[in-house]
């Protein structure tokens, strides 16, 4: 199965699953848990109703009470994770086809739309070819409401850079229909993200204000996911295994920030201390699989960042040690000011 970040997972019991990472295990599909059948939900597809699940703690007890069959032991990191099993899935959507099905399609809903003609922008402001572009999120399965964002994604690490850079030079212009957040939209996306990530406003406001990640198209709020190909992703499953070694909240300064645009996304630091002065690893690197932590910090940046310690063993015998954001703790990461 040829599933990527992005795409979608529809299981037989009618759950909505976006698949996380590019490195997938023989058997399973590694994802969250979006929407789930609900006959008070709020979202509606072919007349069943849904509700959505953003937070990982409410993914998790759902799927404990359930359906605890998306909840399995993973060799490689040696933690329960969500993943769907193979024989579980009815459907699967991928972004890039789905685009280009609204291509051919006569007639679109608005939201449906607002997606076409923003992906013909940054088309027109790139020169990447249509078929590195994608539409994710709920409006790809069909469980978007009038009031939806629009999640774009971008294939191919050169046309990924490509994009970034000329979005980056026409959001510095604050163009009409394409243009950054305002303020009251930053605060819309930090009271979002205050559930899971704990960052002060003003700290959030900080790290994200140079992003090209997310912005307004015409009146609705978008992000891009940039993600590399498969054979660019330089891994496959089963090439290292992760051991968590506990929490820890570290400052760093940002030594390479090449792969700071891509989900997953990593960062390169050095001068690391711990906060708390605790005995840690030498930590190398920060990684995360949440898009928000996508953008956050550049080279020479000063960093601080809570997450998860891991140890990286791979199967060439290096061994190195990694701080992981995002997973079902409260991690942050910002630019100190």
């Amino acid at each position: 199965m040829n599933l990527i970040e992005s795409d979608y997972i529809e299981t037989v019991e009618g759950l909505f699953f976006a698949v996380k990472g590019i490195a997938q295990p023989p058997d399973r599909i590694m994802a969250y848990l979006r929407y789930a059948p609900d006959s008070h939900g709020e979202r509606r597809r072919m007349d069943r109703p849904y509700r959505r699940l953003y937070h990982f703690a409410d993914q998790e007890a759902f799927l404990r009470a359930s359906c605890p069959q998306y909840l399995a032991y993973d060799p490689v990191t040696g933690l329960e994770l969500q993943s769907v099993p193979h024989a579980a899935i009815a459907h699967t959507y991928t972004s890039r086809q789905r685009l280009q099905e609204f291509r051919q399609q006569p007639h679109l809903d608005p939201v449906e739309e607002d997606a076409l003609a923003f992906a013909a922008r940054l088309q027109q402001i790139s020169g990447i070819p249509w078929s590195s572009l994608g539409v994710s999120g709920s409006v790809l399965i069909g469980l978007h409401t009038p009031a939806s964002d629009l999640d774009m994604t971008v294939h191919g690490e050169q046309d990924c850079w490509t994009l970034q850079r000329a979005l980056s030079a026409v959001l510095d212009q604050d163009s009409g229909e394409l243009r950054r957040l305002d303020e009251a939209g930053m605060h819309a996306l930090h009271e979002e993200r205050s559930g899971d990530t704990h960052m002060s406003f003003a700290d959030f406001i900080y790290s994200e204000r140079q992003k090209v990640i997310q912005g307004r198209f015409r009146e609705r709020t978008y992000f891009i996911r940039f993600l590399k190909e498969p054979a660019e992703f330089g891994e496959q499953y089963g090439d290292r295994q992760y051991t968590s070694l506990g929490r820890a909240e570290i400052e760093a300064v940002i030594s390479d920030h090449h792969n700071a645009i891509f989900t997953p996304c990593s960062y390169g630091v050095h001068a690391v201390r711990s906060v708390y002065g605790e005995t840690i690893p030498e930590i190398t690197e920060l990684v995360s699989f949440r898009g928000r932590f996508c953008e956050q910090a550049r080279t020479g940046d000063p960093v601080r960042a809570a997450g998860t310690v891991e140890r990286v063993a791979h199967q060439s015998g290096r061994v190195w040690h990694r701080l992981i954001l995002g997973g079902e703790f409260a991690d942050t990461m910002y630019v100190r000011m």
